[in-house]
């Protein structure tokens, strides 16, 4: 199960919204080994295309250098889909390559009539696509 802010939520969704039509794409990153969404990155999708993302090279190896100055790991990849549902697509899972990581995907196309975006997160492992639950809370509780 993926727990994360309502602030956090809101910050994926809304830079899912400001790139469209094309996808956005970003990173939320947290204390390495906690699992928990902290540190909200959003990237530039270096393809700038509203059916594929790409992290520019050199921005997601500052990124990762900082993560790593800070002891932190990539908790959330997210990215955006604009005419389909928020679903993993083959490209995708293609590009997973980061086993721990909770796969949020925002559908900013109303592919169901529920409303104006899809919010869902996935677990990729080895080509495996596997839902999970998304609990929004307003804070994360304190840690121990």
């Amino acid at each position: 199960m993926l727990t994360i802010t309502q602030a956090l939520h809101d910050q994926i969704v809304a830079h899912s919204r400001a790139d469209h039509p094309d996808e956005a794409c970003g990173v939320v990153a947290g204390p390495a080994g906690t699992g928990r969404a902290e540190r909200f990155v959003p990237m530039l999708n270096a393809a700038r295309s509203p059916t594929f993302y790409e992290f520019d090279s050199a921005d997601l190896l500052k990124l990762y250098r900082d993560m790593d100055d800070r002891d932190e790991e990539p908790v959330i990849i997210y990215h955006s889909h604009t005419a389909t549902e928020a679903y993993p697509s083959r490209t995708d899972v293609t590009y997973a390559n980061e086993p721990g990581a909770h796969y949020v995907l925002v559908s900013t196309a109303d592919t169901d009539d529920a409303g104006p975006f899809q919010f869902r997160s996935y677990r990729i492992v080895d080509g495996v696509i596997t839902e999970e639950e998304v609990q929004v809370v307003e804070a994360h509780p304190p840690t121990a």
